[in-house]
């Protein structure tokens, strides 16, 4: 039996209703897709003493818009490099901030969170700076105990004893450097941390940054390679550059 058939449309009136549904689709795609699609995430990097004294110029050209310098290692440690990088990529209008490699084994969290306050990695709400960051990654000095010789909940302690003596000194809770592999061995996938503190995840010659650690929902900061056009390891931050001046300020 034949189905019942509306009669066609006047061509003008088809025309009009196919229009007025490709803009209702456009701006249903465009309230529904996710916020970094529509936006470009600024880039950036960080460096250490390897990178001795960088030509901020040339980052500047190359597209650099924020830099991440290393001030100190454990408390016997400060890259004698730090004064040229962190002041040079300022003077070249980058915004800039400090982190600290740390080694849990050697000293207390809130002992090396006042040495690396006390050797550059303070922070002031001047739009520039960005909060002080903390690497805790896999023991570079001894791979057989690559999360230091801490259980798990000693691990996090010290983190915490890091971050609260940060935060006292400088009014901010330091950027969380480390890998999804690493924070799952050695805080054993704790979630106590991510809702206080950015995350900066090192994933490297991947399409995104991956599986992030437990309790975080999203990256603020990713490095993505090790080796690019800007000095140092490449970076990006999740948002524009005003984007970032807001995060630098504390909002």
């Amino acid at each position: 039996m034949a189905r019942d058939r509306k009669p066609p449309l006047p061509r003008t009136r088809l025309a009009a209703l196919n229009a007025l549904t490709a803009t209702v689709t456009a701006l249903v795609l465009t309230l529904t897709a996710p916020p970094a699609a529509a936006t470009t995430p600024a880039e950036g990097h960080d460096v250490s003493s390897h990178q001795k004294n960088v030509n901020w110029p040339s980052a500047k050209a190359k597209g650099a818009t924020f830099v991440y310098v290393k001030a100190t290692e454990s408390t016997t440690y400060r890259n004698p490099h730090f004064g040229q990088q962190y002041d040079g990529a300022r003077a070249e209008g980058i915004i800039r901030g400090a982190y600290h490699f740390a080694l849990p084994d050697r000293s207390s969290g809130a002992t090396q969170a006042a040495y690396f306050v006390a050797n550059g990695g303070d922070w002031k709400a001047d739009g520039w700076t960005l909060p002080p960051a903390l690497d805790i990654e896999y023991n570079p000095y001894d791979t057989k105990h690559g999360c230091y010789g801490l259980s798990r909940t000693d691990m996090v302690d010290w983190i915490k004893a890091f971050s609260a003596e940060v935060k006292r000194e400088t009014g901010r809770r330091p950027v969380i450097y480390t890998t999804t592999r690493w924070w799952s061995a050695c805080t054993g996938d704790n979630t106590t941390l991510a809702s206080t503190h950015a995350l900066w995840v090192a994933r490297h010659k991947s399409a995104d940054a991956g599986t992030l650690p437990a309790g975080w929902s999203y990256w603020t900061f990713w490095q993505y390679d090790n080796s690019g056009s800007l000095p140092g390891d490449q970076n990006l931050f999740n948002g524009t550059v005003a984007q970032l001046r807001k995060f630098t300020r504390g909002y």
